[in-house]
């Protein structure tokens, strides 16, 4: 671990008077608790806001006993949360009915955005949070183009983080688990003053040993130790005017993320080298969880600090990767008048990672990368509000965003020429500047009905610098190449109040996705050709009910997205680079995605509560047509969408009483995910059946502790969180977690 351990676990002792006390059961008097929700930028009462969004209480988050988001993924149907295993940090592949990125390479913008109190996350890696105080997380299904903006295409994962209190309280919480695993983390919540008031957080986590077995050095692969130091203060400036700020530094030191090769017979890895799956989608070792990565040296070795010991030193470089963040949020709420209301959020996001990455999974060197890279982004929003009660509300701003990324990566390619490892160094630098204005106005027509209508206008310009094997000043280039684009994502919708339980709405929406350079070049053409943008058409129709003296919640949407230009990353043969392989991106195709949606709750008994969801998807190519390196003409419209199952759903179930003079309730969960493919082309051998998800939970209060036992895909399911074939080289994958439980023991502190 890097420094600051021993001050971490100082913090962590201070912040075991934690925070505020979380009520044990979320179901008051015989109905739901209400949902508040910032899904429009202003908090509404989730039943009345007109799109399609599914929530989670800070109560109901803290019973799902998540590491990361991918853990909320049961959340909301037609949701899929994965992590790649491409990189250091999580690569986050966030799929909303079927939309969405599952690649590492930074110049591929989001498809479904992540926001953090305000703040969008521009990158996919890191994109994977991890929060120890969430007061609620927001699934905004479809596009989101007019107040959330570029990037949005398939929906918004938005997450809000709880605000200092002003009263003296916290919460301490430790657990253990298999794979040799602890943690600890707390919240001190104190005033410094009348109008000032402080939240610290720390949080560790270590795991000793990890889930996968690495057949060629007969050790586990994935351990990992992440630590988070974080501060967030609140100063009521004037009885008008708010202003807030957050830091937070995240350190994660780990193993370099396990991939198994999948390689078929008419592959080369099988033909050339032997390495073949013993059939269709097992693994070289047969193991799901077996890898046999790591084998060779490259010529030079890897920049960034290790943690090897000398016991350890016959273990590879490549065993070790480091992802580290840094977060600044400024917040400006000001009340100008009763009626109109100013917002302002600044915030800046940075990340440096390193890792030296095996992507053969074979025990040669036969295709390494080194990649250490930076990104750091920077945005403003100013926002205005007005509201006095009359038949007109709105909103309107401006947002403006930097954001630059580097990447130094040298591929250590050991295939293309009988024993010798070719060392090839390619540096990308691309920076992104992007404006938007935007507005939304509700005109309530009477008591029953209200017109929403709004749009968003977004100029973007990127640049992109390639140097190495690929120089983007060659060839009598006197500039790198640069692009603009811009675009107008306008928004309508009706909803219509048939009485104070029920409400139906239908809305129309635009998304829109950034163009851009290819980041991942073999050559110049490829670095200097940009790629347009896509954008997605989106119609739904949807019910919102709360029923039986809201003891049950109902909402439904029906929904068909046209999705337009759509960008494809695609691994094509060349004989014209040095791996005999080449990454391009192209706007070949358009979609029609169609389906429906279900979310439930209901308080069935005074101890019994239901939380469901059920996702349908249909989702196919209108078009997929280009033209190879060779000028055939290649038609993949028989293609399906990755992750895209046809049927999602979860049933989610707790039932409580008291007893012992506390509180103890039981909680089980299962998550089905129908079939469904992991990569772009369809490759069978990463192919993933259908697969259910079970975790649970058996939990115990009494005055301020808590004890909880608890485990996670207890029905151990081993699928494919990513799978991609290399060219007809070989294909590899990363799989699901496995089965992992814990003991955990939670303390409250109150004044």
């Amino acid at each position: 671990m890097k420094n600051g351990k021993k001050q971490l676990v100082i913090a962590l002792a201070a912040a075991g008077v934690g925070i505020t006390s979380v009520p044990v059961v979320h179901a008051q008097q015989g109905m739901l608790e209400e949902i508040t929700v910032t899904a429009r930028k202003r908090e509404e009462s989730m039943q009345d806001v007109g799109i399609s969004v599914s929530a989670l209480s800070e109560t109901e988050i803290q019973r799902q006993f998540a590491r990361d988001i991918q853990d909320l993924a049961n959340i909301a149907p037609n949701l899929i949360v994965d992590d790649t295993g491409q990189g250091p940090g999580g690569t986050a592949a966030i799929f909303i009915r079927g939309v969405g990125v599952a690649d590492l390479e930074k110049n591929f913008d989001p498809a479904v955005g992540v926001s953090v109190d305000g703040v969008f996350i521009g990158s996919t890696a890191g994109a994977l949070l991890r929060s120890i105080d969430l007061a609620r997380v927001e699934v905004l299904r479809g596009p989101q183009g007019t107040l959330f903006g570029r990037n949005t295409v398939g929906g918004m994962i938005n997450l809000e983080r709880t605000r200092p209190t002003g009263e003296l309280g916290g919460r301490f919480r430790a657990g253990v688990e298999n794979y040799d695993t602890w943690y600890a983390d707390g919240i001190f919540n104190f005033a410094l003053t009348d109008d000032l008031a402080v939240k610290l957080t720390a949080s560790i986590r270590d795991q000793g040993e990890g889930y996968y077995d690495n057949k060629t050095f007969n050790r586990d692969q994935g351990r990992q130790e992440y630590t988070n130091l974080g501060a967030n203060f609140l100063w009521n400036a004037t009885e008008t005017l708010e202003l807030e700020y957050t830091y937070n530094r995240e350190e994660l030191d780990q193993d370099t993320p396990a991939l198994v090769n999948l390689t078929r017979p008419d592959q080369l890895f099988c033909t050339a080298y032997g390495y073949c799956a013993p059939s269709i989608g097992e693994t070289i070792t047969g193991d799901p969880l077996g890898v046999a990565g790591g084998g060779g040296r490259p010529p030079a070795p890897p920049s960034f600090e290790t943690n090897i010991t000398p016991t350890e030193a016959i273990v590879p470089a490549f065993m070790d990767a480091f992802f580290d963040t840094e977060t600044h949020i400024l917040e400006a709420r000001w009340d100008i008048t009763e009626a109109l209301r100013l917002d302002y959020i600044y915030g800046r996001w940075e990340s440096d990672e390193d890792s030296l990455q095996d992507w053969d999974g074979v025990p040669e060197l036969l295709y390494h990368t080194q990649r250490p890279g930076e990104w750091e982004q920077d945005s403003h929003e100013l926002r205005f509000t007005w509201d006095d009660g009359g038949a007109l509300s709105a909103q309107a701003g401006v947002f403006l965003w930097d954001s630059e990324y580097e990447s130094r990566m040298r591929s250590y390619i050991g295939f293309a020429v009988p024993g010798l490892v070719l060392d090839i160094p390619q540096t990308t630098n691309q920076t992104t500047e992007s404006i938007a204005a935007f507005f939304e106005a509700d005109w309530r027509l009477s008591d029953k009905f209200t017109f929403t209508f709004g749009g968003r206008y977004t100029e973007d310009e990127k640049e992109s610098r390639q140097f190495g094997e690929v120089n983007t000043l060659d060839q009598g280039r006197t500039s790198h190449p640069s692009e603009k684009w811009d675009e107008f994502t306008p928004r309508i919708g009706l909803k219509y109040f048939h009485n104070e339980d029920v409400m139906l709405f239908a809305t129309y929406s635009v998304g829109y996705r950034s163009g851009g350079f290819n980041g991942r070049v073999a050559s110049l053409e490829e670095a200097i050709q940009p790629y347009e943008p896509e954008t997605v058409d989106n119609y739904e129709l949807g019910i919102k009910s709360e029923l039986f003296d809201n003891r049950l919640r109902l909402n439904a949407t029906i929904f068909t997205m046209e999705y337009n230009d759509k960008q494809e990353e695609l691994q094509l043969p060349s004989d014209q680079t040095d791996t005999g392989q080449k990454t391009v991106v192209i706007n070949p195709s358009s979609a029609t995605i169609s389906g429906f949606e279900l979310d439930m709750q209901a308080y069935v008994t005074d101890g019994l509560s239901l939380r469901a969801n059920l996702g349908y998807l249909d989702s196919e190519y209108d078009d997929f047509v280009y033209t190879d390196v060779e000028g055939a003409v290649v038609d993949l419209s028989n293609l399906e969408f990755r992750r895209a199952p046809e049927w999602t759903g979860t049933i989610d179930a707790t039932y409580e009483w008291e007893v012992g003079g506390g509180n103890a309730w039981v909680r089980g969960s299962y998550r089905y995910i129908d079939d469904h493919y992991t990569s772009i082309t369809n490759n069978i051998e990463s192919e993933n059946g259908s697969q259910g998800l079970v975790d649970a939970s058996v939990n115990y209060a009494i005055g301020d502790l808590q004890f909880s036992l608890f485990g996670r895909n207890l029905t151990d399911e081993d699928t494919f969180t990513h799978g991609y074939e290399v060219a007809g080289l070989w294909s590899y994958a990363s799989v699901r977690r496995p089965r992992t439980y814990g003991l955990e023991v939670v303390y409250n502190f109150n004044n």
